[in-house]
């Protein structure tokens, strides 16, 4: 965060040539920022902020945090989604005293981000936008600034644990099915075609969230 507090400038030639000063949070006002999705994380031990002689006030706040999202999984595990994390205040209107501003484009936090963000993980990280709005809240208007964050699961690990021993499972159920075995040994395969088949349901529902409106396709089978 960065602000500027006319109140809080001095001369750095009557200070010793002082241009920074380091002070704890609660010495001056700043602005109250809230994530709107946020459901549990937690705060930094770090309140500190970097005062300049011409009113610039420079805050770091390093945290992590659990957001809700709206998870689309119909294509899974070939699926894309975004997410919005949304920083607002509630406090400060944004006509009369507070509004909220990007220092950096989207293709700039966007160059940033790729050094924080894993590389190795389930998702890779595709683009960031950013919207800045107002939203009216009991007849008045709060800044508002959302970064939308989309993002493209992995399918290797899917598709090796998952849908290449689905699709050899029904593979052989054909093959079992027209072949010449008789019927007996079809009925007892087909049993075990069905339990192999509910244990990769069983997989599937444990990995996939419950909450989604529309099942997976490989779920529909």
């Amino acid at each position: 965060q960065e602000w500027k507090n006319t109140f809080a400038t001095w001369d750095p030639q009557d200070f010793c040539n002082i241009t920074k000063v380091i002070l704890p949070t609660e010495t001056f006002w700043s602005p109250p920022v809230f994530i709107v999705q946020r459901v549990n994380g937690q705060n930094p031990s770090l309140e500190y902020v970097n005062v300049l002689h011409n009113g610039i006030f420079n805050f770091t706040q390093a945290f992590q945090v659990t957001v809700t999202c709206s998870l689309r999984i119909f294509k899974f595990p070939f699926d894309t989604q975004t997410c919005n994390l949304s920083i607002a205040s509630f406090l400060h209107p944004a006509v009369t005293d507070l509004i909220m501003k990007t220092r950096q484009t989207p293709a700039e936090m966007m160059t940033a981000s790729h050094s924080y963000f894993l590389n190795d993980g389930e998702w890779k990280f595709t683009n960031l936008s950013i919207a800045e709005y107002l939203e009216a809240v009991n007849d008045e208007k709060f800044s508002v600034v959302t970064y939308m964050i989309s993002m493209e699961r992995r399918p290797t690990l899917y598709v090796l644990n998952l849908i290449l021993p689905t699709c050899a499972l029904y593979l052989l159920d054909m093959a079992v099915l027209f072949g010449p075995s008789s019927l007996e040994e079809k009925i007892s395969f087909q049993i075990a075609i069905i339990l192999g088949s509910s244990m990769f349901a069983v997989i599937l529902n444990d990995i996939l969230p419950t909450s989604s409106n529309k099942p997976p396709v490989i779920g529909n089978h």
